[in-house]
């Protein structure tokens, strides 16, 4: 028999889940502590392996952007060379910023100095997506979060080296728990909870402008909260609520402000600098070329992609549990407010509880479908909206696992026996696609092999580092592991500088020296332009791929030019 627990105001889930939650924080700070050791783990697991990853198309200029930044402070001002390199003025410098203070201390070089400060906030955002899934559901929901995002791919594939996209991520997630706490204390939200969330927001905003939606969200949830509180109270009391919540939200925004003034100068030269951003970004009339983007097998327009595009990219890049999960909740979702329409007393205090991640997990989806800004490549501009996903999915899971618990004790050694087996598998499957997992695909497309050419594949190069080094080795082989006799070429169809710095003084890069390219002893291109495994012919030496789909290739050319 279940023990009755009674209902917790801190934790007003739908159908008894509070209860439940408020029993397993008592009884079961065993996940608390599997999080944490899982945190450490996924910590020592990128130490020992951010090497491995290679520079990405978009690293050279945002790494010069933060030199231009660190330069704009240090010369007192003087050099505004930030605020016209390209369009990076209109995204924030805090990664950037960061870098460049830190490159001059580092053990390590420039670009691997980035690659591991990245994957410690890749980290962070996990940890994020733990404490939120905690706050909302409990320990178990907050662990089953965490390594649901520690195993999706397209998060943890990318946590090394996009350097944009992920501090995003993780800076938003952290700010979508703040501004929870800040909800689940109305009318009178604690300094500390509205302080957090302001220096979360700054921090946010000191990366991209779209952390603005942040605060959408938290004033959703206040203005939901305020509608129940006039049902219980009448409005003259929702009144005094939405007062007091007011007065004590405000300081937040000077926080935000400040945090975002010092790491993203240009957004405070004017006050109407973010907004302006914000509309570059959604129509991206800036861009002086035309981007593509690969769909369905067609390339189209990255400025005005399919209505489909990044619902469908989400459905095909997150794993399968993922999927089912979100689909989970939302379907409980549906029937929980159902049900609460049809009460006369119904309980909305969940409503508020979730209204923040929620919208947080499905909001920029919409925005998407119904604005259509630029895409980029698959959903790494949209990278944010999956980790309150991932925590919608397990709290569903969690809720799940609860109930099969209540009906008997197999019935919960089965669920749990179920999601130990499919995260098993993930874990392997990602480890086979070392240090590549980016390009993750689930079998709702048939893997790797049912996404090539027909979805994005390894769009920053990541590939070019690896087989660089394997076309290393190659040529140390035939030298019986010694130094060769003479300088050997290579020209490379991709990023040159994912190939630049691991070049030995006897491998020399040609690209654009006319007619050296032409005639080089090797040739390294990745798949990701269908044109360049065919610019120039040899002997193919080595393939770089991931389940049979070749994601790079190096070709010998040396008897084609004798």
């Amino acid at each position: 028999m279940t023990q009755h627990v009674p209902f917790d105001p801190r934790f007003p889930l739908a159908t008894g889940i509070g209860a439940e939650v408020t029993h397993a924080l008592r009884v079961k700070p065993v996940w608390d502590q599997l999080a944490r050791i899982l945190l450490f783990c996924l910590a020592v697991i990128a130490s020992l392996t951010f090497r491995d990853y290679g520079i990405s198309t978009d690293e050279e200029v945002q790494h010069i952007y933060g030199q231009k930044l660190l330069a704009f402070y240090t010369s007192g001002f003087q050099d505004w060379s930030a605020f016209t390199f390209k369009d990076l003025y209109l995204y924030g410098g805090l990664f950037d910023l960061a870098v460049a203070l830190l490159v001059p201390v580092s053990p390590f070089e420039e670009y691997e100095t980035r690659h591991l400060l990245c994957a410690i906030v890749g980290v962070l955002g996990i940890a994020g997506t733990w404490r939120l899934g905690r706050l909302l559901a409990g320990p178990r929901a907050g662990f089953l979060a965490a390594v649901m995002l520690a195993l999706s791919g397209v998060y943890y594939g990318a946590m090394f080296n996009n350097t944009k996209d992920v501090p995003f991520a993780a800076g938003m997630v952290w700010t979508i728990y703040f501004a929870t706490r800040m909800a689940l204390q109305f009318p009178k939200p604690r300094r500390s909870a509205v302080l957090k969330f302001g220096v979360a927001l700054g921090l946010s905003l000191g990366i991209r402008v779209g952390a603005i939606l942040a605060g959408v969200y938290l004033g959703a949830a206040a203005v939901l909260y305020l509608i129940v509180a006039a049902r219980r109270a009448g409005w003259r009391a929702a009144l005094d609520d939405a007062k007091s919540i007011i007065l004590r939200s405000v300081p937040a925004l000077p926080v935000a402000y400040v945090l975002m003034a010092a790491l993203w100068p240009w957004g405070a030269f004017e006050p109407l600098n973010p907004f302006r951003a914000l509309f570059t970004f959604s129509s991206f009339q800036h861009l002086q070329f035309s981007l593509q983007t690969l769909f369905l097998g067609e390339m189209v327009s990255a400025v005005d992609a399919p209505v489909l595009y990044l619902p469908l990219y989400l459905l095909i890049k997150l794993p399968e549990t993922v999927v089912v999960g979100t689909g989970i909740a939302v379907l409980w979702g549906i029937v929980w407010a159902g049900r609460m329409m049809r009460s006369r007393h119904a309980a909305w205090d969940p409503v508020v509880r979730y209204t923040i991640t929620v919208l947080a997990a499905f909001l920029p989806v919409l925005m998407f479908v119904a604005m259509r800004p630029t895409v980029y490549n698959g959903i790494r501009h949209f990278m944010f909206v999956v980790p309150p996903m991932i925590v919608l999915a397990a709290v569903a899971f969690d809720r799940l696992w609860s109930v099969a618990e209540a009906r008997s004790e197999l019935m919960g050694r089965a669920v749990a026996l179920a999601l130990a087996t499919t995260a098993t598998v993930q874990a392997w499957g990602l480890g086979t696609l070392h240090p590549n997992q980016y390009v993750y695909y689930n079998h709702f497309v048939g893997g790797m092999k049912g996404a090539a050419g027909r979805f994005e594949l390894d769009y920053w190069g990541n590939s070019l580092h690896e087989a660089t080094q394997e076309l290393i080795a190659f040529i140390e082989r035939e030298n019986d592991g010694g130094t060769p006799p003479r300088v050997y070429t290579l020209t490379v169809c991709g990023n040159p500088l994912a190939v630049r710095y691991d070049l030995p003084p006897w491998l020399k890069l040609v690209n654009g020296i006319e007619p050296d390219w032409r005639r080089a002893d090797f040739f390294l291109a990745f798949t990701q332009s269908r044109r360049c495994p065919s610019l120039l012919d040899g002997r193919p030496i080595i393939e770089i791929g991931v389940d049979g789909v070749p994601l790079s290739i190096v070709k010998d050319r040396r008897r084609v030019e004798e």
